[in-house]
């Protein structure tokens, strides 16, 4: 996730520095006795910087507790986008983490339940559950052990528009599926679907355990009218056209993942391709930027090749696709193997002559080193995410120095260590804490 004011840990994994105490007064004794006695007045509220050593007074926020952990899930959803709904069949394979367990709790905001079933060899048994419009409720037929694992199925319809409206700086709305421009109605605005996970807002269209201590693999089918391009994590394994003029595409991915990451998108984009090692990696854009995608983009192989020799570890996802879409929420966010930019990312030829560095470019390498460190390596609680981000943010100082040289770098390093240090004016708190108001406000 890359969003526009990230202060206080873009200096993380640059530079260290020693904060200096307040000096003591350097007056002589004799200038302390004054005749006239000197009244003190409280200082303001405002302004004032709160240590960091002070009891906080948010409430601590631990890891999400793991009672049975998501192992696979498989969607099948279409739209409906003048109610602008998602009609979703979700099955989920679980096993308990540890203890035996014979209920299960799903995140799940917003839904309509029209059914939830056991899914066995000898068919399909109803499963009992209540329902409280922000999580779902189900008991299981008999208590399961931590080698049992077991498949649920969930029919529902989702309403991300009629859920209340949240969000936060970093991410200004938390929906989790947005319908741009659905009736059309908006000149020179494509149609588009496309979600926002992070933090928790997947839940706002599947069932699920949305928590980032939870990992699985997944294979999502979108049902859409045939004129539209679908994109989803993992490869595109299948695409069937249906008799009403439809299509259904699947995507499957195979190496496990938070829920948070998962994602889908659907709109009318030009794909330019590229490729690195045999693996794809796709440009996905409204059709009139077509022709200067790879500008914006083309560093991308290159990208992968300098992250996969400097860490040690080859890019271990199946492909790597970007998106630019309308109206997005954030900056930028790092879906394994399918990051969403917004859609100012895309250019003009006359625009690309005034890019720089620390624009679109230092974006795509945060939201590709993601892929590794917040991807492959994810946090277990959002007391974490600043490592996350701070690692993302290193990555921007590496391609710079690799690619432009030294003095890129040091550019980089100055523009960051100064936004950390005007936030510093007013906000003195741990990067990795454990008392928190919202889980968003970890990315300051």
């Amino acid at each position: 996730m890359r969003y526009s004011v990230c202060a206080s840990f873009l200096w993380f994994g640059l530079v260290s520095f020693t904060a200096l105490g307040q000096s003591g007064s350097s007056k002589s004794k004799a200038a302390d006795k004054k005749t006239t006695p000197v009244v003190e007045t409280a200082p303001s509220a405002v302004g004032i910087t709160v240590p960091s050593w002070l009891p906080p007074e948010t409430p601590v926020q631990p890891a999400a507790p793991q009672l049975n952990d998501v192992v696979n899930t498989k969607l099948d959803v279409r739209f409906d986008w003048a109610k602008q709904y998602l009609l979703g069949t979700a099955v989920l394979t679980l096993r308990p983490h540890f203890y035996p367990q014979s209920t299960l709790v799903l995140d799940a905001k917003g839904f309509d339940i029209k059914a939830v079933q056991l899914v066995g060899e000898k068919g399909d048994k109803l499963l009992a559950y209540k329902y409280d419009k922000s999580q779902l409720f189900i008991t299981l037929d008999h208590a399961y052990t931590r080698d049992q694992p077991y498949q649920v199925r969930v029919n529902y319809v989702a309403k991300p528009n009629e859920l209340p409206q949240g969000g936060s700086a970093a991410i200004t709305s938390d929906k989790g599926l947005y319908f741009i421009n659905p009736l059309g109605l908006e000149p020179n605005k494509p149609r588009q679907i496309w979600t926002q996970g992070e933090t928790q807002s997947n839940s706002c269209w599947f069932p699920t355990i949305d928590h980032p201590n939870q990992r699985m693999t997944q294979e999502i089918s979108l049902t859409v009218d045939n004129q539209y391009k679908t994109l989803s994590n993992g490869l595109l394994v299948a695409s069937r056209k249906n008799a009403d003029g439809s299509r259904t595409d699947t995507w499957r991915q195979s190496l496990a993942a938070a829920p948070y990451l998962t994602m889908l998108a659907v709109g009318d984009f030009a794909v330019v391709s590229d490729t690195w090692r045999g693996k794809a990696v796709d440009y996905y854009v409204e059709p009139q930027y077509k022709n200067t995608a790879k500008a914006v983009f083309g560093h991308t192989p290159e990208m992968l090749d300098f992250y996969s020799k400097r860490l040690g570890i080859d890019f271990p996802w199946e492909k790597y696709a970007q998106i630019a879409v309308r109206d997005y929420v954030s900056g930028a966010m790092e879906n394994t193997t399918a990051t969403v930019h917004g859609n100012t990312i895309q250019a003009t030829t006359r625009e690309l002559i005034d890019n720089q560095y620390e624009g679109s470019e230092s974006t795509i390498a945060h939201e590709l080193f993601h892929h590794w460190f917040g991807d492959l390596v994810t946090c277990e609680s959002w007391s974490n995410l600043p490592l996350n981000e701070s690692f993302a943010n290193y990555s921007q100082y590496l391609w710079a120095e690799y690619k432009y040289g030294a003095d890129q770098a040091g550019l980089v390093q100055q523009h960051d260590l100064a936004a950390y240090l005007e936030e510093a004016n007013d906000k003195r708190e741990p990067l990795i804490r454990y008392h928190y108001a919202n889980r968003e406000d970890m990315f300051d």
